[in-house]
């Protein structure tokens, strides 16, 4: 019986080949566009989940509120590990990791910027999972100037991983490192990548504030980490309170395996993912299979209408109602299977542009063929199921005699499930337009903002030596000799990278008096050449003189959004006392200039109270080059060679102010990527679905056409008779679609602090391009109708 089942279905397959192409092909873009958006999930729910000991490692982050301020910070200071571990033994180890460790890199002639090196403790693979290839990790890194690399940056210096251990290389500064072991890449699945691992300098310390290192535990095997946490308080009180004051602290675990996807707290390593992506895109991925089940249902109507005559003389003959329905799943089993197949190779085919548009490395698992064939037969029933179940109990329930007939009967449930199922398509598509249309509103916005200085033509690039930093001045004047550099200034840290950080200051009042409570504020040092370079309006007071021995330590600049905050009439003047040693002593200057509000943040971040210094010169590490418009490849040539005349061993990494900003919106970009993508596949489905319940209407009442026809009627009347319907339920599916895109993005713009806002515009021209399809969809298969000539139509029955 079976083998009988999958004969006569691939005979109605045969018979019918551009429903059935139509079919499998609708079901396969959904099911790859399904299979596609299922890895991408994983991967990122499986970030951090290698290491052995997952499940008992922590990050330990800290969090205060004051009147007037707080802090959320992922980063701690260098005595925290230590005493951690001293009182409390639930800890079985820590570990600190600092960020900071990359520069250029080399060994002899072989020399390139390789940035992303961090310092750390010999504990590190007590605590994570890295597989050594050579060298001993016990002894590793337990001796100072000590380097571990990973295989690639291992063959990028040496050529072969192999001979990288005893080998030194040098940093910069001339920093000797002996390599003594080469591990496995970092998996790109993790929130703490790096190309190699440095030994921290022996005795490293620091203050309590001195917050510049994330600091990771290792709890005992059964250990709580909600009973740890709750002990915390009495740390803050032996530890912290005298540094902290009169502030509402907290320090809590975050578990490793929670991180990429929950922690957004200042300083993080690197940018983490969102669970509301991974929401998003699973509700993505399950509209896009409701879209392909509904066209499969619409089609597998249409197409089986022809069949009705076919269920009739079964039933006459005595087949039960359950072999019919098992006719009609076998046959969807089998379109299913057929399906899968295409989906398979369409996922080939698409995942490197895939992987592309969401910065990722995606693969299917080669490795585990039993978990990925069970996987997939899984996802094929699933399908297979969802799909068949409504036209099996539809088809099979016809009345002999009405079948027989060829006639479909009382069919009014069937109708409004059918067009049920099209408002659903047209609405989902409707949503997923709007929602792509506003991201990439929302990205021309950002990308477009004044943001308080003139950020275009402007490069910064890192001074790696510190002998250089104190030639600045020097380079400075050396570079502006030439045209095609219009303005050069220093500064600690380039803006745009989200890391400038705040720091505990005190802010005269607007009485005269000094407040016993530190306010933070966003501290950052700049050159007198800085206003003028990034363009920078002056609002009151006068720019700092370089030349001023005063000025360097007694003197400061404001934004404007600290002197609104204090309430400050008269900014200039004002006193600010800041911390100048971890020991708690501290200086005093004095305000001489407010400059207008300037984001030296993405747009995801508010403008904060600001204040600017005049740099140390070891603080003057990043320049400020703006270049003439027009001439950007003469301009860099010229700027490389002229600072290779101060530093011949130089490896400049130049880095465009505009590009720094774009940078921070690069989960929003693949965001939008991804989302649009899918919207295409989610309308091509659609309009698959779309043509099939056309076909069904237009073949329903081909007889109807006919008559009409005889009696008179135009194209353009039979046309429009067949497609009023379909326009009824796009409109339809425009109206429940419209509110929820206003929701989704609604909630989604809350990641901006400053954000476009939602235009009325951009809803209707959604819905109108879902219109415009549909209608297109419609009057190809009611034209087809429309001229079809009469006679054929009368003789139907």
């Amino acid at each position: 019986m079976l083998l009988n089942y999958i004969k006569i279905s691939l005979r109605n397959f045969g018979k019918q080949r551009l429903f059935s192409g139509l079919n499998i092909f609708g079901l396969a873009v959904g099911m790859a566009a399904v299979w596609l958006m299922v890895l991408y999930v994983a991967d990122e729910l499986s970030f951090d989940r290698f290491h052995a000991k997952a499940d008992r490692i922590y990050r330990v982050v800290q969090a205060a509120k004051w009147d007037t301020g707080e802090m959320n910070l992922a980063i701690t200071s260098a005595p925290f590990a230590p005493a951690l571990q001293n009182e409390y033994p639930e800890i079985e180890k820590t570990v600190r990791i600092s960020s900071e460790g990359g520069g250029v890199i080399g060994v002899g002639e072989n020399k390139f910027r390789e940035g992303n090196i961090a310092f750390t403790d010999p504990s590190i693979f007590d605590i994570f999972s890295y597989t050594f290839l050579y060298g001993d990790a016990k002894t590793a890194l337990t001796q100072p100037q000590k380097i571990v690399l990973t295989k690639t940056l291992a063959e990028k210096l040496f050529g072969d991983a192999s001979k990288a251990v005893g080998q030194t290389v040098f940093f910069s500064n001339n920093y000797p490192n002996a390599v003594t072991g080469v591990i496995e890449d970092s998996p790109t699945n993790s929130h703490m990548g790096f190309a190699a691992l440095r030994s921290l300098p022996s005795h490293y310390t620091g203050g309590w504030q001195q917050a510049e290192l994330y600091t990771y535990v290792l709890l005992k095997e059964g250990a709580s980490p909600e009973k740890l946490a709750s002990k915390f308080g009495g740390f803050y009180l032996k530890y912290l309170k005298k540094e902290m004051g009169n502030a509402q602290y907290k320090m809590t675990l975050q578990p490793l395996t929670s991180i990429h996807l929950y922690s957004h707290l200042d300083y993080e390593l690197g940018a983490n993912g969102k669970i509301q992506t991974i929401y998003i895109f699973s509700a993505i991925a399950l509209l896009i299979l409701i879209i392909a089940c509904i066209n499969y249902i619409n089609l597998y109507t249409a197409r089986s209408m022809k069949r009705i005559r076919e269920v009739g003389v079964r039933k006459a003959i005595g087949s039960e109602r359950f072999q019919l329905i098992s006719q009609f799943f076998i046959e969807s089993f089998m379109m299913t299977i057929f399906a899968g197949a295409v989906a398979f190779v369409l996922v080939l085919a698409l995942l490197p542009l895939f992987n592309q548009l969401a910065d990722k490395t995606l693969t299917i698992d080669h490795n585990n063929v039993l978990v990925t064939s069970i996987t997939a037969l899984a996802f094929i029933v699933l399908v297979g199921t969802l799909s068949g179940l409504y036209p099996a109990i539809q088809f099979s329930g016809f009345r002999p005699v009405v079948a027989l007939k060829g006639q479909f009967g009382s069919q009014s449930g069937g109708n409004f499930m059918r067009k049920s199922l099209v408002v659903f398509q047209f609405m989902a598509t409707v949503v997923m337009i709007a929602c792509s249309a506003i991201v990439y509103k929302q990205l021309r916005f950002v990308n477009t903002k004044d943001l308080g200085f003139n950020k275009s033509q402007v490069l910064t690039f890192h001074i790696d030596k510190n002998d250089i930093r104190g030639q600045v001045q020097s380079v400075k004047e050396r570079l502006t000799q030439n045209p095609l550099i219009e303005s050069v200034a220093s500064a600690s840290n380039p803006i745009g990278g989200n890391n400038i950080g705040q720091n505990a200051m005190f802010f005269e009042t607007e009485s005269g008096a000094m407040p016993a409570e530190p306010q933070n504020a966003q501290k950052f040092s700049v050159d007198n050449d800085f206003i003028k370079t990034l363009e920078i309006k002056l609002l009151s007071g006068r720019n700092f003189d370089g030349n001023s021995e005063a000025d360097l330590k007694n003197s400061v600049i404001i934004n404007e959004s600290l002197a609104k905050k204090q309430g400050w009439k008269n900014p200039v003047g004002k006193r600010v006392k800041y911390f100048t040693d971890n020991a708690g002593n501290t200086a005093e200057a004095r305000v001489i200039g407010v400059v207008k509000d300037f984001h030296i943040y993405s747009l995801q971040h508010k403008i904060e109270p600001l204040v600017l210094f005049l740099p140390d010169p070891m603080d003057r590490d990043n320049l400020y080059v703006r270049i003439q418009a027009g001439k950007t490849k003469e301009a860099l040539t010229y700027l490389a060679s002229t600072y290779k005349t101060f530093d011949p061993e130089a490896t400049i990494d130049f880095h465009f102010l505009d590009e720094n900003f774009a940078q921070q919106y690069r989960s929003e970009q693949k965001q939008g990527n991804i989302m649009l993508t899918f919207a295409v596949l989610a309308i091509i489905i659609a309009c698959l679905g779309l043509f099939g319940l056309a076909a069904f209407a237009a073949e329903s009442r081909t007889k109807e056409i006919g008559v009409r026809k005889v009696l008179g009627a135009s194209i353009q009347s039979v046309v429009m008779l067949l497609s009023k319907d379909f326009i009824t339920l796009v409109l339809i599916a425009i109206i429940i679609g419209t509110p929820i895109a206003i929701y989704a993005m609604s909630e989604w713009l809350k990641n901006f602090e400053y954000r476009e806002n939602l235009s009325w515009w951009v809803f209707a021209l959604s819905g109108l391009v879902a219109m415009v399809i549909a209608i297109a969809t419609v009057s190809y298969q009611a034209l087809r109708s429309a001229l079809m000539d009469p006679v054929k139509s009368l003789r139907t029955e």
